[in-house]
């Protein structure tokens, strides 16, 4: 088996959102199969029980690590933050399962965001497409996502005469690894809601927000119909999981801000709707997933949608809970074509009152509860991870990229928007080299100084 260091692109600790918590659990995944596995955190961990070792990102020990390793696996921008990865002589896997850059076009488009490769679009496509161009390995989460990275692939040569020898299906360069669950079934320790939060009792009916409010959510449409489905059910209640994510560089957005205005206006906080003030530890979750009858997610029609994998679904699995949700993604699909729930139009408040009127039947919910328990079968951790811990069994370069070096691996030059001014003065570049002095050595400013200067002549 290999040495495998797995680089989360967020904070790796009890209270974890879904990158960490991915992260994690493909780890511990590895290291059942036999892996020598080391995770890297964004900061220290408080998690007690660690059946490997977590360590926090530091340039220096990432570098030693990389170097030892057969295998580095990322997530997000983490090539971007440390390039020296590429030289490390490992092979590179990239966890593709969260299409950032259409996540950062929501943003753009709901609040102003800062000029980086968080809230850029240009530079948040750079930094996809270093990945796409350096990586021996890609892993997503669906086949929706499949067909999409594989027409990025295109674009950039991966699919070639090299890979398509290799293997015509392409699965030897990017392979499904969709979120996962469990293995053992939810165990209740305590209540969370019913008879804990007040106004919500043990007849309520209780609708369940898994996650916290992004602004490629629409809580807004969920929440006009709950008000909307309460005049036949007085007892519904509407609970949002979380409401500030676990990563403090992370804002709260917009759209959670519109969400308690809306809950205000329509007279429902502390009524109908719920929001609990901060982020449930992920050994907590199961209470709130048991003291609930109906998992829902609610969503725009827009592209970050359509290729997303919402990993909150997962815990709905994972807990048999029937499903409320927004159509059009892959898990809306197989909501839809296996029955366990209802699935609605973007922006339909109307189809949501009547979603839940049907859902607020008991023996309808047994029933969707049933078919969602059989489902989520297909989607333990330790069957999710099968074609990652097969790489890493035998982990080998890319077959077009094996006899070619890095630095010969040319990139995709981007222009700039009109009316962009980016920030080039010699100052801003100052600061920029000193930085990287810092945090990756005089090769990080060699190797990002060559990168600027290639961008500059186009």
């Amino acid at each position: 088996m290999s040495r495998v260091l797995v680089i989360s692109n967020d904070f790796v600790r009890r209270s974890m959102a879904g990158p960490a918590i991915r992260s994690y659990e493909l780890a511990r995944q590895l290291q059942l199969a036999g892996n020598d596995v080391t995770l890297a955190s964004r900061g220290e961990t408080d998690l007690h029980e660690r059946a490997f070792p977590i360590v926090s990102h530091e340039p220096v020990r990432l570098q030693a690590l990389a170097r030892a390793s057969q295998v580095v696996l990322f997530q997000g921008h983490i090539l971007d933050s440390y390039p020296f990865l590429v030289d490390s002589g490992a092979c590179l896997v990239a966890d593709l399962y969260g299409p950032f850059t259409l996540e950062v076009l929501v943003q753009r488009a709901a609040e102003a965001m800062p000029a980086d490769a968080m809230g850029n679009p240009d530079e948040a496509l750079r930094s996809l497409d270093d990945q796409l161009r350096l990586c021996d390995f890609f892993i997503c989460a669906s086949e929706k996502q499949f067909d999409y990275w594989v027409g990025a692939l295109t674009a950039l040569n991966r699919i070639n005469s090299e890979t398509f020898s290799r293997d015509p299906s392409m699965r030897a360069l990017i392979d499904l690894v969709p979120f996962g669950l469990p293995g053992d079934p939810p165990k209740k320790r305590g209540k969370a809601m019913r008879g804990v939060i007040p106004g919500i009792g043990d007849g309520d009916l209780i609708l369940l927000w898994g996650s916290s409010i992004y602004n490629w959510f629409d809580p807004l449409t969920l929440i006009r119909g709950v008000v909307e489905a309460s005049a036949a059910h007085p007892n519904l209640r509407l609970v949002f999981m979380a409401t500030q994510p676990p990563n403090p560089h992370i804002p709260k957005f917009r759209m959670l801000t519109q969400a308690r205005e809306l809950a205000d206006e329509l007279g429902a906080t502390n009524r109908l709707v719920f929001f609990h003030e901060g982020w449930v530890p992920y050994d907590e979750r199961a209470d709130w997933l048991l003291d609930s009858d109906v998992g829902v997610s609610t969503h725009g029609d827009h592209l970050e949608a359509r290729f997303s994998f919402r990993t909150r679904f997962l815990d709905y699995f994972w807990a048999a809970l029937p499903i409320l949700c927004t159509a059009g993604d892959s898990l809306g699909d197989a909501v839809e074509a296996n029955e366990m729930g209802v699935t609605v139009s973007a922006g339909d408040a109307h189809a949501v009152a009547l979603a839940i009127d049907r859902l607020a039947d008991a023996r309808y919910r047994a029933q969707c509860a049933e078919r969602v328990r059989g489902y989520a079968t297909n989607y333990t951790w330790s069957k999710a991870a099968q074609p990652l811990i097969s790489f890493c069994a035998n982990p080998q370069r890319a077959a077009d990229l094996a006899a070619i070096a890095p630095a010969r691996v040319k990139s995709v030059p981007l222009r700039d928007h009109v009316g962009v001014t980016p920030r080039r003065d010699w100052r801003s570049l100052s600061l920029k080299a000193i930085e990287t002095v810092l945090y990756q050595g005089p090769s990080g400013v060699w190797r990002k100084g060559k990168s600027y200067l290639r961008r500059q002549r186009g």
